[in-house]
């Protein structure tokens, strides 16, 4: 096997772990509101996210298309493969720190800033399709803020809805509805996320020469997918802990209402082809929900610690990934 041979397969096995840690890293957040209010246990709840992702990474491409065309042209790259490799590097360094330390941050923000610092180093500011790029970052800057406002007002709606309906009769339907919410929150998920590690493996196939179109090859969708699945298997119960306890107190009606609109949100995305943070998505939802419940009981002390981590994620990620191409250009092509 020659180097570039070599260098693909690594970078399969590399998109490959980050699609795995993404499953246990971000769909922690897609059910994080069913766990925390008992609507589901645990192992369901895993076991429901698996099948969901899996089924929704094996349905669609347009993001895998956005990510490998969009931040830089895989064309003209020069060193194309030493460039997704400290991508993947950058970006699982990044999850893996911050799902230690239990902050639910971007999967999508390290890897697209990973991204472009590599291309950067690689090739100079000119190495960025600032027009792709500025878009997906435009997309991942409104997401969090529609998702919020949508989970504002489906709880705003329902609270009133069901003013002088008993407690105990709106959780027992709630927590039902939860079961629903959580595998449409879990398919959106599979839909949007797992494209990504499609998108960078495509990207390196057509930097060693293996395919010369912009296309995700059958083989490289069922890879993708059934990592992220068997990811989400693992689990990942500190981002569990801090999305459903640490926030507000949520309650069955809560959860519905938050997954709705961040589901629906990431799906509106995969749609037309735009990569957003789920997390960013659900989080913000989650906080659009309890401010609409009660404004005073959303600790937001914990949520300005999230919304930090978000903020720092690309420049942090992208840093990270140019010094890892540097060290790496020195030993590879």
């Amino acid at each position: 096997m020659d180097l570039t041979m070599t260098l693909v397969v690594i970078i399969v096995i590399l998109a490959l772990g980050f699609d795995f840690i993404n499953g246990f890293h971000d769909t922690a957040n897609a059910i994080a509101t069913a766990v925390s209010t008992r609507a589901l246990t645990p192992r369901r709840a895993i076991l429901l996210a698996s099948a969901m992702n899996l089924l929704g990474a094996l349905l669609f491409t347009g993001v895998a298309k956005t990510i490998g065309g969009k931040v830089t042209d895989p064309f003209k790259l020069e060193h194309g493969l030493t460039v997704v490799i400290a991508t993947l590097i950058a970006a699982i360094a990044w999850n893996l720190i911050t799902w230690w330390r239990g902050l639910p941050s971007s999967s999508s923000h390290a890897l697209i800033g990973a991204l472009a610092g590599a291309a950067i180093a690689s090739e100079g500011w000119d190495g960025i399709n600032y027009g792709g790029f500025s878009s997906i970052v435009m997309g991942l800057v409104f997401s969090p803020i529609i998702a919020f406002v949508g989970g504002f007002i489906i709880m705003f709606v329902l609270k009133h809805l069901l003013a002088n309906t008993s407690p105990h009769q709106v959780n027992k339907v709630f927590r039902k509805g939860q079961w629903l919410t959580a595998a449409f929150q879990s398919f959106t998920h599979g839909t949007n996320d797992a494209q990504k590690a499609m998108g960078v493996i495509t990207m390196a196939l057509i930097a060693a020469n293996v395919q010369t179109e912009l296309e995700v090859p059958l083989w490289v969708k069922i890879a993708a997918a059934l990592s992220m699945a068997l990811g989400t298997s693992v689990g990942g119960w500190k981002i569990i802990k801090t999305m459903g306890t640490k926030i507000f107190k949520i309650e069955p009606i809560n959860g519905f209402s938050a997954d709705l609109s961040s589901a629906s949100v990431i799906l509106t995305a995969t749609l037309t082809h735009f990569p957003v943070s789920t997390t960013h998505a659900i989080t913000s939802s989650i906080l659009g929900v309890g401010a609409a419940k009660k404004f005073n009981s959303v600790r937001w002390d914990v949520a300005g610690r999230i919304i930090v981590t978000w903020i720092i994620t690309i420049p942090i990620v992208a840093v990270l990934a140019a010094l890892i191409y540097k060290v790496l250009s020195l030993f590879l092509p």
